[in-house]
């Protein structure tokens, strides 16, 4: 496999996981420099799409932008991955025309396609013209451990530990992140449960 220059890989990381570990691992293996980009970088670039339900929700996204680079970070660095060799960028995928006042043009972006979102993804980085690379496609159910699972374990009091690099863990137990994340997952919960019974009415 030829390296090249600069990649860029994409996502909310919300709560930050080892399949994320691996798209991050597999794409870096390809490239010198790595720019990852975080979605919903903050509240003004959040849009809706409907292939991208329930992404936007206050609950899907309680880590702030500093926050997931720090996260990001130390997990990088318990996995060994220099700091010099990435950088954090804002990838407001929902707002696409703004995508290249943070990414670099020359760059190859990296995707794993598991669902319509990333589809939808895919051809909005392909209608900027920008050289995009599909590491695997998978089906929904091979996907694995999602960040929406271990956002609904933290609020259930589950084990979910295992489901992420151990810094990551700590970077949020530590910081009490857990606990706004428990705090926002169970308000989204009764939210729903409400809106079950008034359909029900």
């Amino acid at each position: 496999m030829q390296m090249i220059e600069t990649g860029v890989v994409n996502g909310r990381f919300q709560v930050f996981h080892l399949k994320h570990m691996e798209y991050l691992l597999a794409a870096k293996m390809r490239c010198n420099k790595l720019y990852i980009g975080l979605t919903n970088p903050d509240n003004t670039y959040v849009r809706e799409t409907v292939n991208d339900e329930n992404r936007s929700a206050r609950s899907a996204n309680p880590l702030t932008y500093y926050e997931r680079c720090q996260m990001i970070r130390g997990a990088l660095r318990e996995f060994n991955v220099p700091d010099l060799e990435y950088e954090f960028i804002p990838f407001p995928i929902n707002r696409p025309e703004y995508i290249l006042q943070y990414a670099p043009q020359d760059a190859v972006y990296y995707m794993g396609v598991c669902d319509e979102w990333d589809e939808e993804k895919f051809k909005i980085l392909r209608s900027l013209g920008l050289e995009t690379e599909i590491l695997w496609r998978r089906e929904p159910e091979e996907k694995g451990v999602t960040a929406s699972w271990i956002r609904s374990c933290i609020a259930t009091d589950e084990e979910w530990a295992h489901l992420v690099p151990k810094s990551v863990y700590e970077y949020l137990i530590g910081n009490d992140l857990d606990l706004r994340i428990k705090r926002l997952e169970l308000i989204r919960m009764a939210e729903k449960d409400m809106s079950l019974v008034k359909d029900r009415i």
